[in-house]
């Protein structure tokens, strides 16, 4: 497809298809996988299984093998180019994506979210998306719109629906202020502007309209950007809770960009959010992408919000895509992004402010498990004092490519030993409780990074100069590990149960005996204990249970609804990381309860 350099040039009429890939029916019956298409592949692996499940021998990259752990710092040399790697492009590319459909098939996801695949500013390293220079253009190192165009044909040739990782807070560094300085936020003022950065990043080209024969890698594109008006000018965020700082200041280096003025229901865009939303109306028809994930919504006015998603809701819905999903990524609580959704029309929040940490930390025995329950039973959060189901409102994922909540101190959920060995028992609650679950690349291969900054949890799947575990030279698309066949198992379970996905969730009490029944306790400051949920739709339940106990088998009463089920009736196992009975009785003990074995680290499935 031809390159586009201003939104003129769309033709709308013409690019509209006559029928498009239909949005799915409930966004909570799907599975994502967030990945950085920079570090997840670039096409060249040999020895993985093609979309068709045929061993490929033509590439030129083997898989890794435990010899090759840690190859790429043997010296301090080595590592210090290893780590080097890790902060520019390391080669993943569309075609790679696109060459990966059938494993992420087989493993069982169900929906894709891509890191942003839009043009950067070519002087800086942003391998991984965010900083924008060209709304209307694929990034060339990720490949070209065709690419994008056959990675979404091929994905929902194989039933799967494709996320677009989207920005319209801000752009990259497309412009410098004067003296080259970076400017402190200040509420009452705007700040003057050198000019437009050309392609090595001086900026030497008037803060104007720019001509594309003579700079198309200079500047903001489509041209309607590129007037003084699509910027605030207010200089870099210092205190990110300080309204309305945290509105209208540079995301760092990142220009902020102009949504409008006035409150959520007055609220007047500006020239720049009409031409953005227009821009990303552009993908949608030109790509038959299924939703967008909305990067740093808190920074965004909430009538700007609203406008885009109304906009694109009113879009797709003409092109026979009934339930786009908008994603949005809202920091700063639970309260804040409630609210948000509340009033944008946003379909649903990413879990990554109360989420990650609990869930993490309840699995490995540091939380208590009531504190990630409760998140989707919390009155005072939605202002109600009945049942809300969170099912389709809430993305929920443990590892992810921020980590914000950790702060200087990135780690992957298996960056220490009983990471390794709960993997599967954090994968099962995660994918098993309410909310639509989402894996982060690499997660099933598990993956450790750790490290000072973000580079060190975005390793690369296909190896290259930046692999993971230190390694370099050598991919991890291998489908026999110990974690991806379980994985499997489990979504294919829950893929076969609606409960799973849709039904009521509870935490089950426990007991030892079968006769003193509580919710799990902490046995000094570690909680060595089943954790177990039932999830309930009409008059069907599934029982679900974990043992955080890395050492030693568990076994314990769970309690079961009590209307639902006769005594001596049984609970068939429906999935078991380690040896557990086929069926479990139902005995009258706390209402009803069944007896559950767990192996250490276990996960199983009653039903």
């Amino acid at each position: 497809m031809a390159n586009i350099k201003s939104l003129r040039e769309i033709d709308f009429p013409s690019l509209i298809r006559s029928e498009y890939f239909p949005s799915p029916l409930a966004w909570e019956d799907q599975v994502l996988y967030f990945l950085l298409l920079d570090r997840f592949s670039d096409g060249n692996e040999k020895g993985f299984r093609d979309n068709n499940g045929n061993i490929v021998t033509t590439g030129t990259t083997p898989a890794f093998q435990l010899s090759d752990f840690e190859n790429a710092i043997v010296t301090e040399e080595d590592a210090a180019e290893w780590r080097e790697a890790g902060q520019k492009f390391v080669g993943g590319t569309l075609k790679g994506l696109k060459s990966k459909i059938g494993y992420l098939k087989r493993l069982g996801i169900s929906a894709i979210w891509i890191s942003p695949v839009f043009k950067q500013v070519p002087f800086l390293e942003s391998y991984h998306g965010y900083g924008i220079q060209d709304f209307l253009d694929i990034e060339p190192r990720f490949g070209t719109t065709q690419d994008l165009i056959d990675v979404v044909q091929t994905a929902h040739e194989n039933g799967i629906f494709v996320i677009l990782d989207i920005i319209l807070n801000h752009s990259g560094d497309v412009f410098a202020y004067q003296n080259d300085e970076e400017p402190v936020y200040d509420n009452s003022k705007t700040f003057p502007v050198k000019g437009f950065r050309d392609a090595l990043g001086e900026a030497n080209l008037p803060f104007a309209a720019i001509d594309d024969a003579l700079f198309p890698d200079a500047g903001i594109w489509p041209k309607e950007l590129q007037s003084s008006n699509s910027f605030t000018k207010k200089g870099e965020i210092r205190n990110w809770d300080s309204h309305p700082e945290f509105l209208e200041g540079d995301f760092f280096s990142l220009k902020d960009i102009n949504h409008g003025n006035g409150n959520v229901d007055s609220f007047q865009p500006s020239q720049a959010l009409i031409d953005i939303t227009e821009a990303y109306k552009y993908w949608i028809a030109a790509t038959d992408i299924d939703g967008f994930r909305i990067d740093t919504v808190k920074h965004m006015e909430l009538g700007a919000t609203r406008y885009f998603s109304s906009v694109i809701r009113e879009f797709t819905m003409s092109i026979g895509k009934e339930n786009f999903y908008l994603i949005g990524e809202i920091t700063g609580g639970r309260q804040r992004a409630f609210e948000t959704l509340e009033i944008t029309g946003l379909n649903a929040a990413l879990g990554i402010d109360d989420i990650p940490d609990k869930l993490e930390y309840a699995v490995k025995g540091f939380r208590s498990p009531s504190e990630y329950f409760s998140l989707f039973r919390n009155s005072e959060l939605v202002q109600k004092e009945s049942h809300i189901w969170f099912r389709n409102k809430v993305v929920t994922l443990f590892d992810d490519h921020d980590q914000v909540r950790k702060g200087d101190q990135k780690a992957r959920f298996c960056a220490e030993a009983s990471g390794i060995e709960l993997l599967i028992a954090v994968m099962g609650l995660n994918l098993t409780s309410l909310g639509i679950p989402c894996l982060y690349y690499g997660t099933e291969q598990a993956f450790d990074g750790e490290g000072g900054n973000d580079r060190y949890i975005r390793e690369s799947m296909f190896g290259g100069s930046f692999g993971a575990f230190r390694t370099k030279n050598v991919h991890f698309f291998k489908e026999d590990n110990l974690w991806y066949p379980e994985i499997a198992k489990i979504l294919k379970v829950r893929k076969q149960h609606l409960p799973l996905r849709r039904g009521r969730q509870y935490l089950r009490q426990i007991s030892i005996n079968g006769t003193d029944f509580s919710f799990p306790v902490f046995s000094g400051n570690h909680l060595n204990s089943i954790i177990a949920w039932s999830r309930i739709l009409d008059k069907k339940e599934v029982l679900c249970a974990i043992n955080t106990d890395t050492e030693n088998e568990t076994i314990a009463y769970v309690t079961i609804d009590h209307g639902l089920h006769a005594i001596d009736s049984k609970l068939k196992c429906l999935y078991a990381s380690g040896t557990s009975p086929n069926e479990l009785g139902v005995e009258l003990r706390n209402g009803k309860a069944i007896r559950v074995t767990i192996p250490p680290s276990g996960f199983v499935i009653y039903g």
